[in-house]
């Protein structure tokens, strides 16, 4: 006796659930995450190298090459925006120079927009 909710054999699937993720690279393989955190690694070691040689006046800049170098490899790789669409990279990078931008700002005002007497909203009586 058959039922209504018993399937027909023609409608069973013999698929995997992980069948329709094949089609989409969502990153690197295993080995190449190891690799990743090896350069990561490596670059790390290049910054604490610079705290015990003097490297004179190129240390503050070496270290900000360093730090942009990492920053793009961990948002590329680990936060996937390589293997996304570039809207996602350009919303990210949009995003980041926005921010830098009033940090800069913010960073000029406390220099550059300040009273030449010396006087701010602190009760000083020589303003």
């Amino acid at each position: 006796m058959s039922t209504a909710t018993e399937a027909a054999p023609e409608e069973v699937h013999d698929e995997h659930p992980d069948d329709d993720h094949d089609d989409h690279d969502h990153g690197l393989s295993d080995f190449g995450y190891i690799k990743v955190a090896l350069l990561l690694g490596v670059l790390t070691a290049a910054e604490v190298m610079t705290y015990f040689f003097d490297t004179g006046p190129v240390e503050v800049p070496g270290l900000l090459i360093l730090m942009v170098v990492k920053f793009w490899i961990v948002a590329a790789y680990f936060m996937h925006l390589r293997f996304d669409n570039k809207l996602f990279t350009w919303v990210f990078v949009g995003g980041l120079i926005l921010a830098l931008a009033v940090y800069a700002a913010m960073g000029t005002s406390m220099v550059f927009w300040t009273d030449p007497a010396g006087c701010d909203l602190s009760p000083n009586p020589n303003c």
